[in-house]
This record gives structure tokens, sequence and C-alpha cells, in this order.
């Protein structure tokens, strides 16, 4: 049955596939037979939960050992349903006007039959990227827009571009991934990948179950990723990667870490110098520091926070840095910018410091080495033992203390580059679960008429900082603060005043995320006859029930086909919230049991005590790191149900005969 698929697949294509790459030109693909494509359309009642599925999905590259690349790209498109048709009626192709071209070979809508409905779009417009405001990124990236007339249920798209780059930005340096598995049905898929044969790239297969076919003619490698009918896979909560499920296809060229930080290296070599105006600078910010450690601290401070960032990601400027001088004249610079002007200054105050390359979301692959996995740089701060050992900075988080990561960057692979060209392949630190805390305690009086008086503190640290960091990281005035104390009693219980409100500045990075509130006349009490029931507050009471109704969709979705992202379970944080509340002498509470649940996945506890007139509620939940098979669904079943049993939203209170 194998046999005859593959079969049927290559008879789709010309036989020059097999030892050319096709040219593919607005004359067309002399590879693909439109008329046998077309064909492929599918009942759109056999997919009534999908918009559109993909006839098609056709990748053709050709390297150079250079670097330059011209890859084309073809996708006929089935539409389904109207919201198939809003989603492909408009369509934009990206490019680099600075190093690339782009051609559009053809972009047309038709019928199944091949009957041509409009033979190109009915309105064209390039531009260049639009710049955001939060973040200003200046490139030469252009984006082509178009809109498809005749886009409706039942039609195909049809369009094809091809990008060359003319001008590679790395010598020598190429890349490209492909994904097999589109999310939806795919009818055909083809992936043809032309070199030269004097040229061995770095291939990497995932889950690819099907032939690799490859010839050598004329001085060029082609090597042919060929399959039909890749059937859609259905998403699931916690999908881990890497899986047995998507299948995806990576090339590189065959350079090495070497190449590249020899190559940047090269290019920052220079950058580091100071100006006297600069060095007077410097010497003004750390006027204060009574150790070294504080001057860089200091230093930390001012590059993180008093620089905008903005981004001239013009050619070679997407890698090159701009020179510190440059950087404090403007005010402003982007990641490589601030992170050249922080090692300058470390140096010139003695300490070895050095860039960083890195992925900005951690996705980097240590065994495919190209700069196109790195968008993003930090700087290394060697300070020695017991000092801390090597410690890294990341000059854009402007609210990430020193010596901390942003949670995206934690574990992930990046190159520490010298410069004289040597490297260093390191792995990222993590904090530890217990450094990621959040901790919220109420602590007061219940009076007899049912009004609650107390305070309200609330601390967060690690990768739970940050919400509270932004929330504060300016200075409120009196009225701003009288509301936000009126705002946080509310949050903790409905009708409550607030006043006495304390914060801390999110700008300081030495400042622990602490807030507290004085919580007034709170009515929190219903009655029913001479029972008395307590309300638990939102803040402090368990969110549990919200694993029943994910255990639910677990049990529906079975079975299982993807591991399962234990980290994204819980995530590695400790949550923990607390109230202690004294109660009018004689009163007695009726106590829910308490609930302590462990698994591979988390950890959880409730706890329910009355000590004298103390009424003590605790709540603490953890979660824990790794990859579990899919078949560990039904403990994490299990786990979630267990902790659903937690569902206590309220107290009774017994008042005193």
């Amino acid at each position: 049955m194998r046999r005859f698929a593959l079969a049927a697949l290559l008879a789709l294509l010309a036989r020059p596939v097999l030892s050319q790459a096709p040219r593919i030109t607005p004359g067309g693909d002399p590879s693909v037979r439109n008329d046998t494509i077309y064909k492929l359309s599918v009942n759109p009642a056999d997919y009534a939960d999908d918009d559109y599925v993909y006839l098609l999905d056709d990748g053709v590259l050709r390297f150079e050992a250079d670097g330059r690349s011209s890859r084309t790209y073809r996708q006929v498109i089935q539409i389904l349903n109207q919201d198939g048709a809003e989603a492909w009626g408009e369509q934009s192709f990206s490019y680099s006007g600075g190093s690339e071209r782009l051609t559009v070979n053809w972009i047309r809508v038709l019928k199944p039959d091949g009957e041509v409905i409009s033979e190109r779009p009915a309105h064209e417009q390039e531009s260049l990227a639009p710049v955001a405001f939060d973040a200003p990124v200046y490139s030469d990236q252009k984006v082509r827009r178009v809109t498809l007339s005749g886009v409706a249920p039942g039609t195909l798209v049809d369009w094809s571009y091809t990008v060359e780059r003319v001008k590679p930005l790395v010598p020598r340096d190429f890349y490209s991934g492909w994904r097999v598995t589109t999310g939806l049905l795919t009818r055909r898929s083809r992936l043809v990948m032309d070199v030269p044969a004097s040229l061995t790239p770095r291939i990497q297969e995932e889950n690819v179950h099907f032939k690799r076919l490859e010839a050598v003619s004329h001085g060029r490698h082609v090597y042919t990723w060929a399959t039909n009918d890749v059937q859609k896979i259905e998403g699931e909560p916690f999908a881990a990667v890497p899986n047995t499920l998507s299948v995806r296809i990576e090339a590189a060229a065959p350079i090495t870490w070497g190449d590249l930080a020899s190559w940047y290296a090269g290019l920052s070599a220079g950058r580091y110098a100071l100006n006297p105006e600069l060095e007077t600078q410097l010497a003004e910010h750390v006027k204060d520091a009574r150790t070294l450690d504080d001057s860089l601290r200091a230093v930390h401070r001012w590059v993180s926070q008093d620089f905008r960032y903005v981004s001239l990601s013009l050619g070679i400027g997407g890698y090159l840095p701009r020179l510190p001088a440059q950087v404090v004249e403007t005010r402003y610079g982007d990641c490589k910018d601030k992170a050249t002007l922080f090692i300058a200054l470390a140096r010139r105050m003695g300490v070895t410091a050095f860039p960083v390359l890195l992925s900005s979301t951690g996705g980097a692959d240590s065994t495919l080495p190209t700069a196109q996995q790195f968008n993003h740089m930090i700087a290394a701060v060697d300070r020695g033992e017991p000092r801390g050992g090597r410690i890294y900075l990341d000059l854009t988080s402007d609210l990430t203390p020193y010596g901390e990561l942003p949670p995206s960057e934690e574990g992930s692979f990046a190159l520490v580059v010298h410069d004289d060209g040597k490297f260093e392949e390191v792995t990222l630190p993590e904090s530890p679960t217990s450094a990621n805390r959040s901790e919220i305690r109420l602590v007061g009086e219940l009076s007899a008429d049912g009004h609650f008086t107390g305070r309200y503190v609330e601390t967060k640290s690690g990768r739970l900082q940050y919400g509270l960091r932004r929330a504060y990281a300016r200075v409120l005035n009196k009225d701003e603060l009288s509301r936000l104390a009126q705002a946080l009693a509310n949050g903790v219980f409905a009708g409550a005043t607030g006043d006495s409100v304390t914060l801390f500045d999110g700008r300081d990075l030495q400042a622990k995320p602490l807030v507290t509130v004085a919580v007034h006349d709170a009515p929190v009490l219903s009655s029913s006859g001479s029972t008395r029931f307590f309300t638990l507050p939102s803040v402090v009471s368990s969110s549990s029930s919200v694993g029943t109704g994910l255990a639910s969709q677990l049990e529906r979705r079975k079975p299982r086909r993807f591991p399962i992202n234990i980290t994204a379970v819980v995530g590695p944080i400790e949550l923990s919230s607390e109230l202690r509340m004294t109660l009018p002498p004689g009163w007695k509470a009726e106590l829910p049991p308490n609930v302590t649940e462990t698994s591979q996945f988390g950890s959880f506890t409730a706890s329910y005590a009355q000590d004298g007139r103390e009424l003590h509620v605790t709540h603490t939940m953890s979660g824990h790191k790794g990859i579990a098979p899919p078949e560990s669904v039904d403990e994490l079943i299990a786990w979630l149900r267990a902790v659903s049993k937690d569902d206590v939203k309220f107290i009774v209170l017994h008042p005193a005969q």
C-alpha cells in the first residue's frame, strides 16, 4: 500500500525532478501537473471542522556555497467555507529589500476543474514593514499585500512566489525549516533542496517516515522529500516538543559555531572603546557605589532603563552594534547596542564581559549552526568565585533585576563570543522553582456584625514579579494612590474600604515587589437563621475548580498522542495564599477537609484549621518540570480531579450560644 502511494505521488512529478531542481517561473512549474493537483479536491462535508485544506504544499530551495539562495514556495488551497474565504482573500509576502528580491510568480483563483476565476490580484501594494511604537524596529523589510477577487467556498487559491537572497549577510550561511504537518489535511507535500555537489548540508529530519530521494548531476546535489495525504493533527493541551507526530525538516550550511563566532568577533572589533565624555558619565553613575558589584548594578540599571529601545536593522545593521558613544548621544539602542555599551563600561571598570548570541524565544538548536537562529544579544559578566561566577544580563529587559534573566531565555542555548573569535556553547541558567514565588497574606479580625478589618499583603519574585513591577513602574500621585487603595481592597472583599496602601518602585531593581493595603468594614457574612456563611475571598481561596473542566477536556481527547509538557501544567512556580482571621469570642467554624495531592505534575495542599479564636486557611501549589509520555494522561487527569476536590467557596460559622 505504501509503495502504491509513493508511486502515485511520483506520477504527479516530472522525471527531471530526480536529477535537478525544477526552475519555477511565472510561466509555471514544469515538475507539477496542475490538473492532477486540482483533482485532489475533497468533499467539504467530510471536513466540516476545517475552513480549508491544502491540496499542495511545495517548496523548492536552491542554496549556493557563498550563502546566496533562491526559495520558491507554492500552495494550492481548497476553500471549504466563508471563514476560509476570509482567511485567503488577502495575502502578503515579505522580504528584505536590501539583500533579497521577491517575485510573485502567480496568484490566481480557480474552480476545482481548473477554470480560472481571477488570473491575478485585484489590488496590489508594496510598502516598508510597519514600525511598532512601543519597540520600534527600522529595517529594510518590505511587505507586498494583495487582494484576491472571487475567493469563495468551493474555489481554489493557487499561488507561488520566489525570494532570492543576492547578498548574504553572513558569508556561507544558509538555513531553512520546513514543516510537513501543516495542522490541516495536506494532500501533497514536497520539499526540494538543490545545493552544490561539493557541499554537504546539515540535515535534520524529525519524524520523517518516508524515503528521501537524492540525485547528483551537473555538479549539483538534489534532495527531495515527497509524501501524500498528510493528515490533520489535532492539538492537545500541554503538548510537548519534541514528539513523534510533528514532521519537520531543517537544513543548514555546513559551517560551525566557530565560523559564526569568528565572523561576529570581526564585526564587533573595536566597538568597545569609550570616549572621554562617556568615561565622565560612567564616573558620575558609579560615584556612590561602595563596591565593584554596586558599580555594576548601577551601570546595569542605567543602560537597561535610561535608553529607549529602538532598532536600526538595516542590512548589516541587524548584526553590527553601534558605537557606545553613539548610543549615549542618541539615548536609544537595540539589544546589541545596549549589550555592547554595557560590556564596554564593564570592561572599563576592569570586569571581564562578553557578548552572548541567542534566540529571544529560547528556541535555538545547538546542533544547527547558523546566524539565522539568533535574533537577540545579551551580556555575560565574569565575577569569579565567590562573587557569583558568571552572570548573564539582558539589557533590553528594563524590569529584570541584576543577575536574573527574562523567563523566555532561561535554560536556552547561547553562544558566548570572545574578542579573538573563540567561543563557548552554553546553556543559560534557570532559576529554581522556589525563586518564582507568589505569596498572598490576609490577616485581620471579624466583628460580630459580620465585617472584616485587616491588612492584605502581596509579594512576588522571579518570573512572577513582572506584573507588579510593570504596574508600579511610575510614581502615583495622591489621588491615584487613593483610588488604588480602594480598588485593591475591593479586589479582596466587595464593598470594602481601603487605605494606607504601601507600594514599591517597580523600576528599583533591588526593591522587593511588595504591595500592602489596609482593608476596612468589609461585609463578609451572609446568614441563614443562626448560621453564618463566610465567603472565602478569591485572593486566598483555591482555584483548583479549574481542574475539573480541564480533566474532562483531557478525558474527551483520549487516547492521547502527544507527550505531556509537565512544565506547562502549572509552571516552575510556587503559589501560596494564607488567611488568618480572628473570630468573635465563642464562634466556631465548620472546617472543610484538608487536601494534599502530589504527583509528577505538581503539588497542592489546602489546609483549614481553628486555633482558639483564629481561623487559619492556607493554599499552596507548585509545579514540576519535565516531559511525561502520553499514557501518563490518566495520572494527570486523576491529579487534577483530586485537586478539584478542594472546591471550598465558603466556611460555615456558628456564633457563640
